[in-house]
């Protein structure tokens, strides 16, 4: 129990931080917009405090199939932070500062040709845009990419190399997904292939549809504009990090089938057996 509550704690920190991070980073932050971090980040980390705390399951899945939510929180932490470093620069440069902008600048040049996703994020602010908020933008849409599309790499690699989610050790499907409901009708393994079909379709639209949408209800709302850094940060961080995650989760709900008619597989042939008869 104590070192149940003890990685809870470390966790709950951990989220704090990130959410804390553009506010540490960047010197301009308001006092209203440091309080609402604040507030976000206490709340936040309660809910993780609770989530894995708590014996029973409520919302976050893959909670005791490591390392998932660590991948998802690595990349998630460190677009914030690469984001926040490239705003910073625009204010105060440094050595850091301005390599991050480089390396971004050429990874976000690379990745901008036509009905690319970093085009059509450019194409979701106003033509009056100018050119410096233009390549701040592409920079920061190019290496949130970019990081996307290695942390898919990293988990696919761990996905084969480490035999995840089971890795040698017993794998509860309700803890670890917590919202899929497996007698609500149905066979499971149709139902998770299925789920998994979907999660990685929307991954792989998901990138190209958000600016659409954006761009769309610009024509009744406020445009976006990249007046505030951490308007900019969490808007292209979750712009890549979303469709990554949504992939990640299909993967491995897909995954989870796969095990599980193996080891139905595994069952029929065992009984088949033990009846006299020779499995086909």
């Amino acid at each position: 129990m104590f070192s149940r509550l003890a990685g809870a704690i470390l966790r709950a920190i951990l989220v704090a931080l990130l959410i804390a991070t553009p506010s540490l980073l960047l010197p301009s932050s308001s006092p209203e917009t440091t309080q609402i971090v604040t507030l976000i980040a206490l709340f936040s980390a309660a809910l993780v405090i609770f989530e894995y705390a708590s014996v029973y399951p409520s919302l976050i899945e893959f909670r005791d199939a490591p390392p998932f939510n660590r991948v998802r929180f690595m990349s998630l932490f460190v677009t914030v932070f690469l984001l926040s470093v490239i705003s910073r620069g625009q204010i105060e440069p440094t050595n850091l500062t301005q390599f991050v902008q480089a390396v971004g600048g050429l990874i976000g040049y690379a990745i901008d040709f036509p009905y690319s996703p970093v085009r059509l994020v450019l194409q979701m602010f106003p033509t009056d845009t100018s050119a410096d908020n233009i390549f701040m933008v592409r920079t920061a849409a190019g290496l949130a990419y970019l990081i996307s599309l290695i942390t898919l790499t990293i988990f696919i690699i761990i996905l084969r190399l480490q035999g995840w989610p089971v890795q040698g050790r017993s794998f509860n499907v309700w803890v670890n997904l917590p919202t899929f409901d497996p007698t609500a009708g149905g066979d499971v393994v149709v139902r998770l292939i299925r789920d998994a079909r979907l999660n990685i379709i929307l991954g792989f639209v998901l990138p190209f549809l958000t600016p659409v949408v954006v761009s769309s209800a610009s024509t009744l709302f406020t445009p976006v504009t990249v007046g505030s850094p951490q308007t900019l940060i969490w808007t292209v961080s979750a712009w890549a990090f979303l469709p990554a995650s949504l992939f990640m989760r299909g993967i491995a709900m897909h995954r989870i089938a796969e095990m599980i008619r193996e080891q139905r597989r595994q069952a029929y042939e065992l009984a088949a057996l033990e009846q006299g008869f020779a499995p086909s």
